[in-house]
């Protein structure tokens, strides 16, 4: 473990994982993270900037809930992320839909390729046989 600076308020503090900041700050950032799903529930049709501008805080934070896949504006809301892969907008996560499902079959293909190369080494290795 190592001792670093809190990157909001700038004390020292352990740092375990996760974002650099003590846990006091973390706990102040989870209590907002409470009021603007609130906010954004209660407003289906508001964008990140207007959240930010409300809240008094950074639009990359609430972008950040996003990815993350914590928050999620509704259908009727302008706001919208590019897919890291393909571009189109997306309302939550990293991904849209059908880059997702290309990244789980390539997944899943590479999976496949690595268990027929044990098994084919488990066949072709040299065993003792008993008559």
């Amino acid at each position: 473990m190592e001792v670093i600076n809190c990157r909001c308020c700038g004390k020292l503090f352990q740092y375990q994982s996760g974002q650099p900041i003590c846990p006091r700050c973390a706990s102040v950032l989870e209590e907002r993270f409470k009021l603007v799903k609130e906010y954004i529930y209660d407003h289906p049709e508001v964008g990140a900037a207007e959240v930010a501008k409300e809240f008094d805080m950074s639009v990359s934070t609430i972008y950040r809930w996003v990815r993350e896949e914590r928050l999620e504006f509704s259908q009727n809301s302008a706001f919208g992320l590019p897919c890291e892969c393909c571009g189109e907008k997306i309302k939550i996560g990293r991904y849209c839909k059908k880059c997702k499902n290309e990244l789980k079959n390539h997944f899943s293909d590479a999976y496949k390729k690595v268990e027929k190369k044990k098994k084919e080494k488990e066949i072709n290795s040299p065993k003792m046989r008993f008559f």
